[in-house]
């Protein structure tokens, strides 16, 4: 005699195997669930990677001898997107800047020297700051201890300037100042043309450093 279960009006295991059945559909079903999980997860995953990619973190890799000894040709550096969107860029920063104009790389990677409203000038190979070109207190030398001696060794660069940082833009300079296109040629560079601050070296690992 069959049993009936109260619960499920079906027959208990027998013949007609339809228990069996019955557990291969709920196998099925929490397949289906697993797979359903899965894509979540990886569209989840995707869309946050595109969206840090497009408003938070990007790489770079540096191409060029213009900022040696700090940054070497193949050095790939991390590029936090957002920082100057929270605040305007500071004095020593190392920024990526986009396709400027007269430059003979396609993007540019150099360091801010003087912001807006500063008066940069560069003699003898050093570069001073005024900081209030309208008062009376004189400029300041500006301390650079990112700088290869072996590197700025004195040559044509050694003079340039007074000029004035116009509103909303930097003054920006490659840590190889010989061997450099930046703002002596290019002039004071829009703060909107900067993609973002260049915080670390990570890759290689001989050449890991904060920036």
């Amino acid at each position: 005699m069959t049993s009936i279960d109260e619960n499920t009006g079906t027959g208990a295991p027998g013949g007609d195997g339809s228990p069996v059945r019955r557990t291969r559909a709920e196998a099925s079903s929490s397949a289906a669930r697993a797979f359903f999980d899965w894509v979540v997860v990886v569209g989840v995953a995707l869309f946050v990677a595109i969206m840090v990619r497009t408003f938070l973190l990007a790489h770079f890799v540096v191409e060029g001898d213009s900022m040696l000894s700090t940054l070497h040709t193949g050095d790939r550096v991390f590029v936090n997107k957002l920082s100057y969107r929270l605040h305007e860029p500071n004095r020593g920063d190392v920024v990526v800047l986009h396709e400027i104009n007269g430059a003979s790389e396609r993007d540019l990677i150099k360091r801010v020297i003087a912001i807006e409203g500063e008066e940069v000038e560069i003699r003898s190979c050093v570069v001073y700051i005024d900081e209030n070109p309208n008062d009376e207190v004189p400029a300041k030398m500006l301390v650079e201890p990112y700088l290869d001696p072996a590197v700025v060794a004195p040559t044509t660069w050694c003079e340039y300037g007074p000029t004035i940082v116009p509103a909303s833009t930097v003054f920006v300079m490659g840590d190889n100042r010989p061997g450099s296109s930046d703002s002596r040629a290019l002039g004071p560079i829009a703060i909107d043309d900067i993609v973002g601050r260049a915080f670390v070296v990570f890759w290689p690992r001989g050449d890991w450093q904060w920036l």
